[in-house]
């Protein structure tokens, strides 16, 4: 499974209905999981993004459905980062030569 760190912003539909948010991560969860993919770690923060997610997903193709997905639903924005881990990071710096 590939990891991927969702920033997200909630849209003006999203924060009037703030106190269904919740729910629309439970729902979201249920969508990842559906496609494959898992909810790792979800973060409520303070600064340019209101919620992290990190996620698990088969591939590129899951991720940016599961993206546009939660986008077309209007209560949120996301830049979503491909992430690698430690060692394949590792392994990336080492073929540079």
């Amino acid at each position: 499974m590939t990891t991927y760190i969702m920033l997200l912003n909630w849209t003006d539909q999203g924060v009037k209905n703030v106190r269904e948010s919740p729910r629309r991560l439970d729902a979201a969860r249920k969508q990842l999981a559906d496609m494959g993919g898992t909810f790792k770690e979800f973060y409520l923060t303070m600064g340019e993004y209101d919620m992290v997610a990190v996620c698990e997903a088969p591939d590129d193709a899951v991720a940016a459905r599961f993206a546009l997905q939660i986008g077309s639903a209007g209560n949120v924005r996301s830049r979503t980062l491909k992430a690698f881990p430690e060692g394949a990071y590792r392994e990336i710096i080492t073929s540079l030569g």
